[in-house]
């Protein structure tokens, strides 16, 4: 059975994890918007907001006292949102380089 996190650790579990959808969900926003608006200052503001997430994985991690298996999946989750942002980007970019190029046959040419 799951152990209940303490009522003291209840307030910051509730916030770091709120602060782990907001902070993720920045990253991947800042992300593409520096990709399509090359700005450098862009790219920074999503690396910050990727290491505030770092910090509130760390303070639920802590706060929920998690253990075993749950630190592995903490960590895969941090890696995880990582990576998603970038290959969504690499997706579509090659999805729309695709349909771009299907776009400019004509139908005489794929007879």
């Amino acid at each position: 059975m799951i152990e209940p996190v303490a009522f003291q650790d209840f307030f910051i579990t509730f916030f770091s994890s709120a602060l782990i959808i907001m902070a993720g969900a920045s990253y991947a926003l800042l992300f593409s918007w520096s990709k399509v608006n090359p700005n450098f200052r862009i790219k920074i503001a999503a690396y910050v907001a990727y290491v505030v997430l770092i910090i509130s994985v760390a303070e639920l991690t802590r706060a929920a006292h998690f253990q075993g298996y749950w630190l592995i999946i903490s960590f895969l989750m941090v890696i995880g949102y990582f990576f998603a942002p970038i290959g969504i980007w690499h997706l579509c970019v090659k999805t729309h380089a695709h349909a771009d190029t299907d776009l400019t046959t004509t139908t005489e040419d794929k007879l």
